[in-house]
């Protein structure tokens, strides 16, 4: 199973090789860390937990979890088949490099939020004549029920809060890849705004032996021990220059 999470940028068009141009959605998907691998034998499932964005501070209970990975701003959790044989290790990177051109992908994202909608927004309704007497109802709803049962069956259409639900598309293309910054360019529209959080996922398999890599934490104390030889170094050519010049 490929994954990866991503931020909607923008809709913009692609030209094909015959002329003709696709409207496409720019994803900036990446680079992911694998922050936890679940196993049937700890977890009860097998599943890979993966981070995008590092924040800075994190709260307790994060921060003890991340302690040894990669401190992330956004985390979310794809199940891998039980019957994979692929090897996946905390700190491994994914990056859009995964995906090629022309795979059919499934993105899930989070719809624009709407706010509290009458009936005829939310579930397309008719509404009343604006003439024969009708008075201040041209956009209510009408009945919700017989007086029988006294009260509103459940699930009944009415006015409410409108979007921010999850939304599911599938059978999406895949037109082009641009791994230098990490945008995916996919055919049509995907459900969100800008800048919102989408995970895709293409069947396959991830192939990350290029893109393992250690995580930043990690190599920040080589870069330490660095200095501290090129200070000492230094030290010892001063104390040289010294000696020489009495």
């Amino acid at each position: 199973m490929k994954y990866i999470l991503g931020k909607k940028i923008e809709m913009t068009q692609k030209f094909k090789e015959d002329g003709k141009f696709v409207p496409v959605t720019v994803v900036k998907a990446g680079p992911c860390f694998i922050t936890q691998v679940k196993t049937q034998e700890k977890d009860g499932y097998q599943a890979l937990q993966i981070g995008l964005e590092e924040k800075k501070k994190l709260n307790k209970p994060l921060a003890g979890h991340l302690k040894k990975t990669f401190k992330a701003r956004y985390l979310s959790e794809i199940r891998i088949e039980n019957d994979s044989k692929k090897e996946f290790k905390e700190g491994q990177k994914i990056s859009v490099n995964v995906f090629s051109k022309g795979d059919i992908v499934k993105v899930v994202g989070t719809s624009k939020g709407k706010g509290f909608q009458g009936v005829i927004k939310r579930h397309h309704f008719h509404g009343h004549n604006a003439t024969h007497g009708t008075k201040d109802q041209v956009r209510h709803s009408g009945s919700i029920g017989a007086q029988g049962p006294q009260h509103v069956f459940k699930g009944t259409r009415m006015a409410g809060r409108m979007g921010g639900s999850q939304v599911t598309l599938t059978n999406l293309e895949v037109v082009d890849i641009d791994p230098e910054k990490n945008l995916i360019f996919i055919k049509g529209a995907i459900p969100g705004g800008r800048h919102g959080l989408v995970e895709i996922i293409a069947p396959g398999e991830m192939d990350l032996k290029e893109e393992k890599e250690v995580m930043k934490e990690e190599i920040k104390a080589p870069k330490k021990a660095q200095l501290e030889e090129t200070k000492e170094n230094k030290v010892e050519e001063v104390k040289k220059i010294e000696a020489e010049n009495k």
